[in-house]
């Protein structure tokens, strides 16, 4: 385990009367054990936001480089690919 330190953190009481409010039900055992794993959560949250930027980095990056469609072209695919699936839908209804 790393090593301990202590800090002094200031907050507005209506956290820390949720703190106590946690500690007093049992939930946690200290104000210390709350605040511990609300930085446990904060940085798996971090750490999730990082990975989903650098994917959607990623993203940007393969269209950056292309292929590159014309306007006409990617609406005439939406076109047809909408009425392929009004048929299959049609299809399936009539089943």
């Amino acid at each position: 385990m790393s090593k301990i330190e202590r800090i002094t953190i200031s907050m507005p009481a209506e956290m820390v009367a949720k703190i106590s409010a946690a500690v007093d039900a049992g939930e946690y055992a200290t104000t210390s054990e709350v605040v511990r794993e609300a930085m446990r959560d904060w940085a798996e949250q971090q750490e999730r936001r990082e990975v989903a930027l650098a994917s959607l980095r990623a993203e940007i990056d393969k269209g950056l480089v292309g292929p590159f469609r014309d306007g006409e072209t990617v609406m005439e695919e939406l076109r047809q690919f909408v009425a392929k699936l009004v048929r299959e839908q049609g299809q399936d209804e009539a089943a």
